[in-house]
């Protein structure tokens, strides 16, 4: 008997009824030579410090650091994990074979090889490695299925990082706890959660100590267009002013007419990063809604695996696409086909094969978020604006280059220069996606939107008038709070503000966290009380600045640190890196760090959270 093992209940059943496995029993499905069964995510986790020893159940300075000399695993102590794990166990003890349906990423690898080691299962195993639901998919899948050893790497990885995770998180935490907290304060600290704190601690000590400074700013208005002076501007009035007075009552002359046609290309597809951002930007969505929504659009067939770092596809995704446009212009909301009159124009025709989608070289586990062409029924509100997204910027990939016109005049009042730019969409090309989700902006974040395009009327060189100077005073402003959008960019990129698309992608390799946790590391820092959100500004509490104020150990909040160790991980999982060698380095790393506390003689204390 071959026994499948899927992550959820859901998937189970459409790969049992796929594979013929159709009759319901207790825990699982049989049939056809098969028996599918299931996990509920994570059964087993990591043992606790307590079941190592029990010197290490209390919470004592003198236990730490806690270094097991092997790691072991445990099944999660609840009722309908124990009841299911018992029959996974059992059936996996009599099958010839076993096929891991789990999720195909680091974690689902990991799940699902934790339950066959706790249920010390001896018979060979395949891998079940598929990119979507779809009938269609599952089904390619179970004719090509792979060997489990193929993704030992993977599950190495995995491995890695739930270990790093526990020995960094159970010791700084209990270490932290008992030198500053106070005997009433867990200080939870996290190889991810702490960096991503000292973010948005250090972004509003920067905001609080910022000094507005004023400025003035040169203008003049020329047959109803705002010209700005070159020469920036003012950080005295007098200077300003004394400007002012030499264009005063002077005509304005163009000096220059340049225009320039230029083209933009589409945005890439999204990766679950660009997609969480756009979503918190358009909707302000949280990370967590955006990844359970594009999860279950995932899950029922709709969209691809979502919990990607990518922006590209295959090369060998590009002859299926045709069929996927097709059914994306069947789709109908309220009885309005949105996607139709963007499709027809390039119905029929070869599609356009850009190097900015279609590329293997930059393809690992899983490609881009793309729709499956399965048409979508009774969606959710919420549901509809995420899919409408993905939709949206897969069917802008094929379509032309937006084609515009970027018009520069300049103009001289005496000796003061005067600059306006302006840009004119000549062929829409690509843009034309651009309604529906696409436009949407919410009101709070409307800073954020695209600058509105200035349209200029025709100016001709040499061409002369009066014109009205204005000199406008000014205030500096703070860096603005992290949203978010904007703190899920920082986390991929290190910290770093990086607005280039290709330098991002290539920063990505430093980023801290996974794409599918940084979600939940944001709500972690929310439950622990040490953010909060005003409106859609993430702002610090005292408790979570006083705790990143606490640490001296840059290990702990370094963002470019946490990333090198990021950068481990995947190297790890593309066999550059040696596993043991990443846990060897973190136990030293972690026992410099427990040396480093305990040697701090000062009273310092942190303030307890009030909930």
């Amino acid at each position: 008997m071959i026994v499948c093992i899927a992550e959820k209940p859901s998937v189970a059943r459409d790969i049992a009824r796929i594979i013929g496995a159709t009759a319901l029993k207790d825990g699982y499905m049989e049939g056809n030579g098969f028996q599918v069964t299931w996990t509920y995510g994570h059964l087993c986790t990591l043992k606790e410090p307590g079941d190592y020893t029990p010197m290490w159940k209390s919470w004592a300075l003198t236990q730490l650091p806690m270094i097991p000399q092997r790691f072991g695993i445990k099944l999660i102590e609840q009722e309908h994990i124990t009841k299911q794990f018992a029959v996974i166990e059992r059936l996996m003890q009599q099958a010839d074979r076993i096929v891991n349906c789990g999720d195909a990423g680091q974690e689902g690898e990991l799940i699902q090889r934790w339950v066959m080691q706790k249920a010390q299962a001896k018979c060979p195993v395949s891998r079940l490695w598929i990119s979507s639901m779809t009938d269609e998919a599952i089904r390619e899948g179970f004719e090509n299925l792979k060997d489990q050893q193929d993704y030992q790497p993977l599950y190495l990885a995995g491995l890695s990082r739930a270990i790093g995770d526990w020995l960094l998180g159970m010791n700084a935490t209990r270490l932290y706890t008992l030198k500053y907290g106070q005997n009433r304060q867990v200080l939870s600290i996290g190889r991810v959660q702490t960096p991503t704190l000292a973010l948005i601690v250090n972004r509003q000590k920067e905001i609080d100590n910022f000094k507005p400074e004023p400025y003035w700013v040169l203008a003049t208005v020329y047959r109803d267009t705002t010209f700005t002076a070159t020469q920036g501007k003012f950080t005295k009035k007098e200077e300003g002013e004394e400007a002012f007075k030499t264009i005063e009552g002077k005509p304005f002359t163009v000096t220059k007419v340049e225009k320039k046609e230029g083209k933009e290309q589409p945005p890439q597809l999204y990766d679950l990063t660009s997609l969480q951002v756009d979503c918190n930007k358009k909707f302000g969505f949280s990370a967590e809604q955006t990844l359970n929504l594009i999860q279950s659009l995932y899950e029922h067939k709709l969209t691809t695996y979502p919990r990607v770092d990518t922006q590209y596809l295959s090369d060998d995704i590009y002859p299926k696409c045709p069929q996927t446009l097709n059914g994306l212009f069947q789709v109908k909301f309220a009885g309005i086909a949105p996607y139709a009159d963007l499709i027809r124009p390039i119905g029929g025709k070869p599609l356009r094969k850009s190097k900015k989608v279609f590329d293997t070289s930059k393809v690992t586990d899983h490609h881009a978020i793309i729709p499956t062409g399965v048409i979508p029924q009774n969606l959710t509100d919420a549901e509809r604006k995420v899919y409408d997204l993905v939709a949206r910027r897969f069917i802008g990939v094929f379509l032309p280059d937006c084609k515009f016109s970027q018009t520069t005049v300049l103009g001289k009042v005496d000796s003061v220069e005067f600059k306006v730019t302006g840009k004119e969409i000549l062929e829409p090309g690509w843009r034309v996606v651009r309604g529906g989700s696409e436009n949407a902006e919410t009101p709070e974040n409307s800073e954020s939107s695209e600058k509105e395009e200035k349209t200029l009327p025709t100016f001709t060189k040499g061409e002369s008038g009066p014109h009205k100077p204005t000199l406008t005073e000014k205030m500096t402003t703070p860096p603005p709070y992290y949203t978010e959008a904007t703190l899920l960019r920082a986390m991929e990129t290190a910290g770093k503000f990086v607005d280039d698309e290709e330098l991002r992608a290539a920063m990505k390799e430093n980023g801290i966290g996974r794409p599918s946790s940084r979600a939940s590391i944001i709500e972690t820092l929310f439950k622990r009380h040490y953010i909060k959100r005003e409106r859609k500004r993430l702002v610090a509490t005292e408790t979570g600045t006083e705790l990143i104020d606490l640490i001296r150990e840059d290990l702990l909040k370094s963002c470019e640190l946490t990333g090198i160790w990021e950068k481990k991980l995947r190297d790890i999982e593309h066999q550059k890196y040696d596993a043991q060698q990443f846990i060897d380095e973190l136990k030293q790393q972690v026992t410099d760090i427990v040396n480093e506390v305990m040697a701090d003689n000062s009273n310092r204390r942190i303030t307890i959270a009030s909930v």
